[in-house]
């Protein structure tokens, strides 16, 4: 079976059309443009994979994956993001112990889904020596 997905971007074009893509690949993907609502149905039901927006109204992306990995340690974290000062919020993350994968919007559809193999077969872009 594959791994569900949950994708969460305030951008409804955004966040469906990610959903889309990734149910076309074999994905169990479902979207939310509001993270409240996501980390709701995280509770209900975890995804093996968060993708998340990180600037949001409301609730970041940051703090809702801090919730998201609170609520479900196994849950695979990927957050997305087009501003570069995103940057220095997952630094301070880190900082707190939170060590979240940040890509680049916009993404081409196969290099996500490239990524995603990475994550879904445990395989960091450091443990390859990428970056």
């Amino acid at each position: 079976m594959f791994p569900s997905v949950f994708v969460v971007d305030d951008e409804h074009l955004i966040a469906s059309t990610l959903s889309a893509i990734l149910n076309l690949s074999g994905y169990l993907a479902r979207f939310f443009t509001v993270a409240q609502e996501a980390l709701v149905a995280v509770r209900v039901n975890a995804p093996d994979l968060l993708i998340s927006d990180v600037i949001m109204f409301g609730l970041s992306g940051i703090d809702l994956a801090i919730q998201v990995h609170a609520e479900c340690p196994d849950c695979k974290i990927l957050l997305l993001s087009g501003y570069a000062e995103t940057w220095d919020l997952v630094d301070d993350a880190r900082l707190q112990g939170h060590d979240f994968e940040l890509l680049q919007k916009p993404i081409h559809p196969s290099a996500l889904l490239a990524k995603l193999e990475l994550v879904r077969t445990g395989i960091t872009l450091q443990a390859i020596g990428v970056i």
